[in-house]
């Protein structure tokens, strides 16, 4: 029997509080619904993947069609699904917190609020506010009944700001504000994910792995690392063998389905969730 909402949102925050488990990221229905298939405990969308498959550019979608995106993903598979849910979509904290609660009613287990402003001269918003908007999400969170996991993201590395330091400091105001979960996408070395885990301690914190890494799982959990997402790492893979098989034909040759998934075994995989 499927389960429930609530005991997705129950289990998702129990895979928090110990060890270190991989929470990939689907696109569509399709690719959650394999990763149920390959094992996962947990899934996260990607609003780079996302954007790609509705030929726009990350961060190009609209909040009415992430909405609907997170409702295909959460009733494509019985995994707990969390959110990228960029910067809470919204103009003000008031803006953001009504959007969270209506990413709150999809059913996701948690969801995700960065710190960009998508302008290239101030990439991000001033400690002040974007702890203001954290606080948003919080409190949205709480009179939806307080069960979803938030997730604060610090977004330097990513936003052409990389300084460590800050970074930890809007984790840790991140922290303060109501954030379960903490994330600073873009770190890379030991030292700075030794420095974001002790700063934000005990909270958890996410990795992103989204290419080829000298990490391993347990290596990173050694590291006191809680959970690692790969970001658009699976949809750019998907998009890279397709792109190979689709140059291969436009140059005359038919050698570029290598490695196909067979179409019978796809079959069998969604028949399996008839």
């Amino acid at each position: 029997m499927p389960r429930s909402t609530a005991e997705k949102r129950a289990a998702f925050r129990e895979l928090h509080l110990a060890g270190c488990f991989v929470i990939p990221n689907p696109w569509d229905a399709g690719s959650a619904r394999y990763l149920e298939h390959a094992g996962f405990q947990a899934v996260a969308s990607t609003s780079s993947g996302f954007a790609w498959s509705t030929a726009r550019p990350d961060n190009g979608v609209t909040r009415e069609l992430v909405l609907a995106h997170l409702r295909t993903l959460v009733e494509a598979t019985d995994l707990p699904v969390n959110a990228d849910f960029e910067s809470g979509f919204g103009e003000t904290p008031e803006d953001v917190a009504q959007s969270v609660k209506l990413a709150v009613a999809t059913g996701v287990a948690g969801l995700s609020i960065e710190d960009t402003t998508g302008d290239a001269n101030e990439p991000l918003f001033p400690l002040d506010e974007a702890v203001a908007r954290m606080k948003a999400a919080r409190r949205a969170i709480d009179e939806t009944g307080g069960d979803t996991l938030l997730v604060g993201r610090a977004e330097n590395f990513f936003a052409g700001v990389p300084d460590l330091d800050d970074a930890i400091r809007r984790l840790q105001a991140y922290a303060e504000a109501g954030a379960d979960c903490l994330y600073a996408p873009g770190i890379e070395s030991e030292a700075q994910i030794r420095a974001v885990v002790a700063a934000v301690a005990p909270k958890p914190v996410n990795v992103l792995i989204g290419a080829t890494s000298p990490f391993t799982l347990q290596a990173l959990a050694s590291l006191g690392v809680r959970r690692v997402s790969v970001g658009g790492a699976l949809a750019r893979s998907a998009w890279g063998g397709f792109m190979h098989a689709a140059q291969a034909l436009a140059e005359g040759r038919f050698d570029g389905f290598d490695g196909a998934a067979s179409g019978a075994t796809l079959n069998g995989l969604f028949r399996q969730g008839e």
